[in-house]
């Protein structure tokens, strides 16, 4: 029997204060597994550019309006079940730098899964507890901060669960 994949095209940001603190957010499963904490983004709507779709996410999760979308650092393409369904979705992520803010969901469907929001200092992502996503956060965020962007095509990490 062949089950039926959802492909899905998705935009992530990895949001870095000036003090070199990453914010994430704690989401739970809707099949009531473990919580994992992710980069502020989403799926795409229908027509949706990467920046539109951005920009409509950061609103939605984090209240966050006045920001300069950054460089494309990584990409992923990642297909887990989620809420009964097999997704196989395709993720951009990129960097943006704001001062330090206290984010809030303005989105009841967003609230239902986001319990928790976080700044992590870099140092911290590399011995959470909880599992975070992307696994490699870390070191993309060093990367990013010692290197600047990454020069040429990206290569795409490919992860089944």
């Amino acid at each position: 029997m062949h089950e039926t994949i959802i492909e899905r095209r998705a935009v992530r940001a990895i949001i870095i204060a000036a003090n070199t603190e990453v914010l994430l957010l704690r989401i739970s499963p809707p099949d009531g597994g473990a919580p994992f904490w992710i980069t502020p983004g989403g799926g795409l709507e229908h027509g949706e550019t990467a920046e539109c779709g951005l920009r409509r996410e950061l609103r939605e999760e984090l209240g966050l309006t006045d920001f300069v979308i950054g460089p494309v650092v990584w990409l992923r393409q990642h297909t887990f079940n989620w809420a009964g369904k097999r997704v196989c979705q395709h993720e951009e992520y990129h960097v943006i730098h704001v001062d330090h803010f206290d984010p809030v969901i303005t989105d009841e469907t967003e609230a239902q899964s986001l319990d928790r929001f976080q700044w992590w200092r870099i140092a911290d992502l590399e011995h959470a507890h909880e599992r975070l996503t992307p696994l490699s956060l870390a070191t993309i965020v060093r990367d990013y901060i010692a290197k600047g962007p990454p020069d040429g095509a990206l290569a795409t990490e490919v992860l089944v669960d």
